[in-house]
């Protein structure tokens, strides 16, 4: 596909969006995670503060594998629920972490206040992290189908999980499915997907997941990138799929981050407004704690500050 033609599709994308004036704004969440350096945890509350009046239904912050962010975690979830009116959900991981490590961290997440917790198995430790084999250590949940159990086991949490609508990297998309279907058994409340852009792929999913018995929301998961290099380097090892059209439309822009900017909030548009055709009205947003194309792309779905809107 040219650039010219890769243009002209997401622009058909946005004028059919608009053709469904009068639709109800959806509802978005969106994803943080905890900062390292005093610059990041600036950017990171910018961007919770520019977000914030949204009202999103919640907000995730991530967990690294063994408790790698643990305290940084834990302080930004508690920050949110002391500064602002955000609903927090806590992610937490098992690998490399044991039975009664984990126990403790969702106690405390209880005891803080939190009710709405993500549960994932987490990337393999020391074998290069995500595609690796994982394997699961004596006395250690072995699965989020484990750890979601666990959870609601100790508290009446929400517990959303992820799913993965082109498989995950260790597995296929038949025992994708039971799986999901496994840790929905176990307690889960909602699946959040992995971020896609083969929108025919998610929904060959759901239906799959559907016919297998799954009933819970599945919120799709999108991501707005600028960085076509950096996105190839992230979806590569798990293996989503990138369109050839999404780098015609990237081609020869490395120093351009302004139009970078601009087309990759048309593209994440047009892949929620083909969504929302689709009777999707749960958008998660994978910030990497940037407001500025998350608030355009809400802005364009329709979704407004509380005190504009009022």
């Amino acid at each position: 596909m040219t650039q010219v033609a890769a243009v002209r599709k997401v622009h058909e994308g946005l004028i059919a969006r608009t053709s469904g004036a009068g639709r109800a704004p959806p509802r978005v969440s969106f994803e943080f995670f905890p900062p390292k350096t005093e610059e990041m945890e600036d950017n990171l509350w910018a961007a919770v503060a520019r977000l914030a009046p949204l009202a999103p239904s919640f907000v995730s912050v991530t967990y690294g594998a063994g408790g790698s962010t643990r305290e940084r975690t834990h302080r930004t979830v508690r920050r949110m629920l002391d500064e602002t009116q955000l609903k927090p959900a806590a992610h937490l991981t098992c690998v490399d972490a044991s039975r009664a490590e984990v126990d403790e961290v969702i106690s405390a997440y209880w005891e803080t206040g939190v009710r709405h917790i993500v549960a994932l198995r987490g990337d393999p430790p020391g074998v290069g992290g995500v595609g690796g084999v994982y394997v699961p250590s004596e006395g250690s949940y072995n699965n989020a189908t484990e750890l979601t159990a666990a959870i609601r086991r100790i508290g009446d949490f929400e517990v959303s999980v992820g799913c993965y609508p082109e498989g995950h990297p260790e597995g296929n998309l038949d025992k994708d499915i039971d799986v999901l279907k496994a840790k929905m058994d176990a307690g889960a409340t909602r699946a959040i997907s992995q971020f896609f852009f083969d929108i025919d792929a998610f929904l060959r999913f759901v239906d799959k997941a559907r016919a297998a018995g799954v009933t819970i929301p599945i919120l799709p998961g999108v991501m707005p990138v600028t960085n076509f290099k950096g996105l190839l380097k992230m979806a590569a090892p798990v293996g989503i799929s990138i369109p050839t059209w999404l780098g015609a439309l990237f081609e020869g822009l490395d120093s351009d981050p302004d139009t970078r900017r601009l087309i990759a909030c048309a593209v994440a548009a047009e892949l929620c407004a083909n969504l929302q055709a689709e009777g999707f009205e749960d958008f998660h947003f994978y910030t990497l704690n940037r407001a500025d194309l998350t608030y355009a792309l809400c802005r364009v779905l329709g979704v407004r500050a509380q005190d504009a809107a009022a």
